[in-house]
């Protein structure tokens, strides 16, 4: 059983982690100001459902063999930047009127990409694999468990966290509902620097 000192400890330092802005943030963020809030709340739970697989594949294993296995590691990591680069590519070349809003996509599509954004990512896992042992006793009880409540634990303080940046962007985004090609813009970059920044995620 996970002592109370620990599981104290752990929500400790995952609120500190949430705190800093990072690539799934971005990504909510970009979604939020290119369709609003809704779709910032889609992503942010889309995200959150990639982490659950990553959240299985650390209690698995699996995220051990990627780290070990060079041709694992780079599908993974390649099918990400792919995706990204793709979403990238489609906001800089979306043909909309300016002035006017695009489109929405529907809520289950811009999920889907979330869940995708977050399971293509290998420094998703690996984060995982590094972060979460770190508070394991093998004495308290199955390791594999003791994976899966501290995993768990960090997605929910990671998804109030994605609330949050989802609704902030969404409140700008309606505001700046006028400006697309702005939009477009904004979310073109974000992805595009979220490829690059997996393209350039080493082994180690």
């Amino acid at each position: 059983m996970i002592s109370p000192t620990t599981f104290v400890f752990f929500v400790s330092a995952s609120l500190a982690l949430v705190l800093i802005p990072g690539p799934n943030h971005l990504y909510i963020t970009a979604r939020g100001l290119a369709q609003g809030r809704a779709a910032g709340l889609a992503s942010a739970f889309g995200v959150e459902m990639g982490t659950l697989v990553h959240i299985a594949a650390a209690a698995a294993g699996l995220s051990y063999l990627i780290s070990q296995s060079a041709t694992l590691f780079a599908l993974v990591k390649w099918a990400g930047v792919a995706y990204l680069v793709y979403l990238g590519i489609r906001a800089f070349t979306g043909e909309h009127e300016e002035g006017r809003t695009p489109p929405p996509e529907p809520l289950r599509k811009v999920f889907l990409e979330g869940v995708l954004v977050n399971v293509l990512n290998p420094k998703v896992a690996l984060f995982f694999l590094a972060f979460l042992p770190q508070f394991v006793d093998p004495g308290a009880g199955s390791p594999a468990l003791q994976v899966l409540v501290f995993g768990l634990t960090l997605l929910l303080v990671g998804l109030l966290a994605d609330i949050v940046y989802a609704c902030t962007a969404g409140a700008l985004g309606t505001r700046l509902a006028k400006r697309t090609r702005t939009l477009r813009y904004v979310s073109g970059v974000v992805y595009l620097g979220l490829g690059v920044a997996t393209a350039f995620t080493g082994r180690k």
